[in-house]
């Protein structure tokens, strides 16, 4: 079992916007985040922490602007706390160990799929394709991922 936390050295090499999102609670604009588009196999990790969050398995065309899931890989790694913010109440998702501000979650997701939308910021998220999982320590998740 990999041990995760909020990497001192992770976060020095943090972009201007990775940093705002990850630890000032910020916002990508919609439409422009790296991994928006992206439909290769693999998973999506904590940027800070390297935690797994969710599976290209899981991830679908919203059409809210940022990548969005349908379930996280290990739903400890997420936690969910209410968002009071802009005169909206939302449910805020960050990751467990690396205390990363990631997105949020919504009821309004696929039904058949469970009914929930992750709405996860890029500049969270590192993807790691399917062929670098074993390689990079995350082998145990390949059951998760679907070759595409």
């Amino acid at each position: 079992m990999s041990q995760y936390f909020k990497d001192p050295d992770a976060i020095a090499k943090l972009s201007d916007e990775e940093f705002h999102v990850t630890q000032n609670a910020g916002t990508e604009r919609p439409g422009t985040g790296k991994l928006l588009q992206n439909k290769e196999p693999g998973i999506y990790v904590d940027i800070v922490s390297g935690e797994p969050l969710f599976a290209s398995s899981d991830k679908y065309e919203s059409g809210c602007g940022w990548p969005s899931f349908t379930k996280p890989i290990e739903p400890e790694h997420l936690q969910e706390l209410r968002d009071t913010t802009h005169g909206m109440i939302r449910t805020e998702v960050r990751s467990t160990h690396g205390d990363s501000h990631l997105g949020h979650v919504f009821p309004d997701g696929p039904q058949d799929r469970g009914g929930l939308r992750y709405c996860i910021n890029s500049a969270s998220l590192r993807f790691i394709h399917l062929n670098d999982m074993e390689v990079e320590g995350y082998g145990a998740y390949l059951n998760q991922v679907e070759d595409r």
